[in-house]
């Protein structure tokens, strides 16, 4: 997992408007939530007739990165397009401020229209807002939090077997938080309804912005408290606990997990 903040390299702003004459970033972004790469897979710092060669759809100035002004642009293409998954493999740090630019673009596709009435929304000054002129709503990007749960017991780990993923034998509870629940509250609901368990003594680990498509993943541990494994049948087929040698090496450190597991297998 990639720990820099980032605001190590990136200055937050947000305009629709902005224009330069200097080289600038543009983190190229298409509708299969890909972005564009040169050949030595970095970012395009370059000037704006540099982008000749793409048909924009739109186009938002988001800040600085590295002192540069940076911006997202979507379009049509996807030659030299790369999935976020890959980046992370190229370049971490790409990939962080990468996702920054899909989900902006997700949301400015996704809220071009008012979900309640349907009326075609506006930008909000040099805010990220789109905002409906007919019924005032406004519609900010949509962060969804969920859970990730290293559940503990004397020397052992639980690790569940997931239906929606064929990739991974064993992994983490995990799910999203309920509206009206606690972050805290989401990982008892969580751990109750997939394996039937009582936990205590949560210790949070930390969070991961997580753009698939587009959670808040908030990681912790926690100790085995009471109940004996029921699997709900639906998400979760099967659950044991296992030794630290028992557990797979994880094939990336893209997300939170390695961090979850990584605490176990250095725990006492």
């Amino acid at each position: 997992m990639y720990e820099k903040s980032i605001y190590e390299n990136y200055e937050l702003d947000f305009s629709k408007d902005y224009t330069v004459t200097t080289q600038a970033y543009y983190l190229i972004v298409n509708n299969k939530r890909q972005v564009y790469l040169t050949e030595d897979n970095t970012i395009p710092l370059v000037t704006s007739d540099k982008l000749n060669k793409f048909t924009i759809n739109f186009k938002f100035y988001i800040g600085k990165y590295k002192n540069k002004p940076c911006f997202v642009c979507n379009v049509d293409e996807d030659t030299d397009f790369h999935d976020l998954t890959e980046i992370y493999t190229i370049n971490p740090e790409t990939y962080q401020i990468s996702t920054r630019a899909v989900l902006i673009s997700q949301w400015y596709m996704d809220n071009k229209y008012c979900g309640r009435c349907g009326t075609k929304t506006k930008l909000k000054g040099t805010h990220m807002t789109l905002k409906c002129p007919n019924c005032g709503k406004s519609h900010h990007a949509t962060i969804e939090p969920a859970v990730i749960i290293g559940i503990h017991k004397d020397d052992k780990l639980l690790m569940a077997r997931h239906s929606y993923d064929t990739k991974v034998e064993y992994a983490l509870i995990a799910g999203f938080v309920e509206p009206g629940e606690s972050i805290e509250d989401a990982v008892h609901r969580e751990v109750k309804e997939e394996v039937g368990l009582n936990v205590k003594n949560l210790k949070y680990l930390g969070s991961q912005s997580w753009p698939f498509p587009n959670s808040l993943m908030c990681a912790y541990k926690a100790e085995y408290d009471s109940g004996e494994i029921k699997v709900d049948g639906d998400e979760i087929l099967k659950a044991k606990w296992f030794k630290k040698e028992e557990i797979e090496e994880t094939e990336s450190s893209i997300s939170i997990y390695s961090k979850i597991i990584e605490d176990f297998c250095n725990s006492n």
